[in-house]
């Protein structure tokens, strides 16, 4: 039987530092599924720091889209798996859609919408017929001010809905606040 795990947080809260520390306690064989497209040299930067941060022995699987037809073949090798983050998850893919932010309709954004969503339904749903030790981290973007443009309103808007469906399927929850992790889910 598989369990679930949400970390969130604030950007450079120590989220993933506390995701990893959960992974690395299991001491088994862990995959890491990177959903990052490092585009520019600070992306890139940021990518190499997270590589050199993490055990050596961990698999790396640098996907974003479609990860559910994974899940098997990692459930075959692994029995630790971490996924960070979530909200660039859904960065890729609000990307890969090609909207025109600026003069889309609100039923394409709900479409868009509905594609990402199914994207994370699929996953969590391959997740679940594993017994695999799944931690998945994701920025708390709901606690700042509501954005004065289209897209990143369309954004922070799918990304809190996501998190919302993550956090109800999760078996554990997790709340980081400067290093400082809070179980608000048990």
């Amino acid at each position: 039987m598989s369990k679930l795990i949400l970390v969130t947080g604030g950007s450079r809260s120590g989220k993933s530092n506390f995701a990893e520390s959960l992974c690395i306690n299991r001491r088994n064989s862990t995959a890491y599924i990177a959903t990052s497209i490092p585009f520019d040299d600070e992306m890139k930067d940021r990518v190499r720091k997270h590589k050199e941060s993490r055990p050596s022995n961990w698999k790396t699987y640098e996907i974003y889209k479609d990860i559910y037809s994974i899940i098997s073949d990692i459930n075959k090798k692994h029995k630790t798996v971490i996924l960070d983050c979530v909200t660039l998850l859904v960065n890729n893919l609000m990307f890969e859609y090609k909207l025109d932010f600026d003069n889309c309709t609100p039923q394409e954004t709900n479409e868009m919408e509905s594609y990402i969503k199914d994207q994370i339904y699929k996953l969590i749903r391959e997740v679940e017929k594993t017994d695999l030790y799944f931690v998945m981290v994701t920025n708390e973007l709901g606690m700042s001010l509501v954005p004065d443009n289209k897209l990143c309103r369309v954004y922070s808007d799918i990304v809190g809905r996501i998190n919302q469906y993550i956090a109800k399927c999760a078996d554990e929850v997790y709340f980081v606040v400067s290093g400082i992790p809070m179980k608000i889910k048990e």
